[in-house]
């Protein structure tokens, strides 16, 4: 139980270490780029990172759990030889992951915004008017546990390299962090074209935290095509 105890806790530290600098890199990038945007939002963005610290402890179990489970008993379907599955599994494993991900979340996020869900749990992250880059984790706990199962999870069901693994970490941090830093980071032939058509990026999230009832899913668009909750892109208010 040591052991397991301390898994849990190294992967908790690394969670908030993880969020600390990757808003704080795109915090500062925001100050840079568009100094002035967070200007009196100081109070939010003390209360943002106090929730998304919470958040990371509730992240970081039970990824602890499987980091214990799989390397002392092989519990997950994480495999480390590059070669135990062909090759193209390894960038459809990550889609399936992302894809599988987005589903969870959208369907999650619709039932947060029903009045007695929204009053309990998810005000918390709506509390951040406008959103900023330290928002992305900014959740009441039982938001945060409805997001943290799904990735260690899939791990049981889905194979995944490793460093496959590391990628749908790395996208699900950068996208979470840029889709609510308050300004579009990439060009508009990209967020308007075939490929914006698709991607969910911060104009699109932000639309969300403007109007509330669209835009719900969080790297593809398909779900609110498909379930007529997609308004397009949003408009910055700052």
């Amino acid at each position: 139980m040591t052991a397991l105890f301390l898994s849990a806790l190294v992967m908790t530290s690394i969670v908030g270490l993880r969020y600390l600098l990757s808003s704080g890199a795109f915090a500062l990038a925001t100050r840079i780029g568009r100094p002035g945007l967070y200007a009196g939002l100081g109070r939010q963005v003390r209360r943002e990172i106090g929730w998304s610290l919470a958040s990371a402890a509730i992240y970081g179990a039970p990824a602890g759990i499987v980091a214990w489970g799989w390397a002392n008993r092989g519990w997950t379907r994480i495999y480390t030889d590059v070669h135990a599955f062909p090759l193209w599994w390894l960038p459809v494993s990550v889609f399936v992951n992302l894809a599988a991900h987005d589903a969870w979340f959208y369907w999650t996020h619709r039932l947060l915004h029903a009045p007695a869900p929204f009053r309990l749990a998810h005000a918390v992250h709506h509390a951040s008017r406008p959103p900023t880059a330290w928002a992305a984790m900014s959740f009441h706990p039982i938001e945060a546990l409805s997001g943290a199962v799904v990735i260690p999870a899939l791990v049981f069901a889905v194979p995944i390299h490793v460093g496959a693994l590391g990628l749908v970490l790395l996208v699900m941090t950068i996208m979470g962090v840029t889709n609510h830093m308050g300004w579009e980071l990439f060009p508009r032939f990209m967020r308007e074209g075939t490929v914006g058509r698709w991607l969910i990026t911060a104009s699109h999230h932000h639309r969300h935290h403007a109007e509330y009832r669209c835009n719900y899913g969080l790297y593809f668009r398909f779900w609110d095509r498909l379930c007529g909750t997609d308004r397009g892109l949003g408009t910055f208010g700052r």
